[in-house]
């Protein structure tokens, strides 16, 4: 196994497309809601223990072998709003198409023959990880972390905050990071005894109403 694959995989600049898009960061500095370093920390902060905990464990289950399609509908299952469920498979197509032209693997070939439209972007990411061979652990840290260095890099671009105030907000989320990655990893180990409910399912409903408000307007900087 070698761990330089983790940082290709969480590299900003892996082109599986994230980049276009702000994990909800757009809507809320809009709303008021982030303004300052503080305020993305406290973004972030909450996004990292819902949407992320709940990617990092999709990510790490997929890396431990769960079968990706029974992954990809629970991933559907937690994503209550058409907003994020179109984001979600559109950065799948796309993490697909980078996957497999970096880590060619059976495994990817036939989750993009079930699922042409696209898979949800957390199952590719474990599977392209697993393909990589790298650990569901090494799967939910590339997956929560890109939950928060999007928004932190779109902060950047929406308000012009200082990319070290940036960078600083991520070195401070390390240890919650941690913990999340973690978790996520356990609860990705408890599936093949109990099942795909074991795996985590955290709201955040204001996420998915700023999603679905986000997505109808007409002139947006960032995809979501």
């Amino acid at each position: 196994m070698s761990r330089a694959a983790l940082l290709v995989l969480a590299d900003g600049r892996f082109p599986a497309g994230g980049h276009a898009h702000s994990g909800g960061a757009e809507a809320a500095v809009t709303a008021g809601r982030i303004t300052d370093a503080a305020s993305l920390e406290a973004f972030c902060q909450g996004r990292l223990h819902t949407a992320g905990l709940v990617a990092a464990a999709l990510a790490a289950a997929a890396a431990g072998g769960c079968d990706p399609l029974a992954l990809d509908e629970a991933a559907d299952a937690r994503t209550p709003v058409p907003a994020l469920r179109t984001t979600a498979r559109r950065l799948g197509r796309q993490m697909m198409r980078a996957a497999r032209a970096t880590w060619p693997s059976a495994a990817l070939d036939a989750l993009a023959a079930a699922r042409p439209r696209g898979a949800h972007q957390p199952v590719v990411l474990g599977l392209a990880a697993r393909a990589a061979g790298l650990t569901p652990l090494d799967a939910a840290y590339a997956a929560a972390y890109e939950n928060l260095s999007g928004p932190a890099t779109a902060a950047v671009r929406l308000l012009s905050l200082d990319p070290f105030e940036a960078t600083a907000v991520l070195a401070r989320l390390a240890a919650p990071l941690d913990q999340v990655a973690e978790q996520a990893a356990a609860a990705a180990r408890r599936v093949p005894a109990e099942g795909i409910g074991a795996l985590p399912a955290a709201s955040a409903p204001l996420l998915d109403i700023t999603a679905e408000q986000h997505a109808a307007w007409p002139v947006r900087l960032f995809a979501s």
